[in-house]
């Protein structure tokens, strides 16, 4: 009785010359190192750490939200929650935001290493989740690049005219007493 062979078919094992079967395998791997796409084709996932200029730390890499500036704000403490964390508005904001897994989409790698990635929370596989970067551009308290997507520049139109975040007036930073006994005596 004759063995049968049963595998997968495709481009190397059909060939019929052994050569060709090394070139595919050859070209292959040669697309994959140099293609430019190859890093965008990548998720990275995992939980996130918000550090205080604003990028995420993800499985040991720096993560920067893609076609957004943070811009500096004044300091503020959030004090209602343990442990007690003073930053920037938009600092305090992403980090309120993110919990969970953190999905992110690699686009490009700075010369530092880090990554600028469009990343989301809340993502499943029913869920295409929540992007970071449109999150802290709708709060106001981001700035779409010039080569942001259309909708970074829309949102932050939208947070504008809602004057909300940096476009608003910080109504939490008073300074002084709220109640003075001069202005209402009894």
């Amino acid at each position: 009785m004759p063995s049968t062979y049963v595998g997968s078919l495709d481009a190397a094992s059909t060939s019929r010359n052994p050569g060709d079967a090394m070139r595919y395998v050859f070209c292959v791997l040669a697309l994959s190192l140099l293609s430019p796409l190859s890093l965008s084709a990548k998720e990275l996932v995992g939980l996130a750490i918000v550090r205080s200029d604003g990028s995420l730390l993800i499985k040991e890499r720096v993560v920067r939200l893609d076609g957004i500036y943070l811009p500096p704000t004044n300091r503020q403490c959030r004090d209602w929650i343990r442990p007690v964390r003073c930053d920037s508005r938009s600092v305090l904001a992403l980090d309120f935001k993110v919990e969970g897994f953190i999905h992110c989409f690699p686009q490009s790698e700075n010369q530092d290493g880090s990554l600028n990635a469009i990343c989301y929370v809340n993502r499943t596989s029913f869920d295409p989740g929540e992007d970071l970067a449109a999150y802290l551009l709708e709060c106001g308290w981001a700035l779409a690049l010039p080569g942001a997507p259309f909708e970074y520049h829309a949102l932050e139109k939208i947070a504008l005219s809602h004057q909300v975040g940096v476009w608003g007036y910080p109504v939490d930073s008073i300074r002084g007493p709220i109640y003075r006994r001069d202005l209402h005596p009894r």
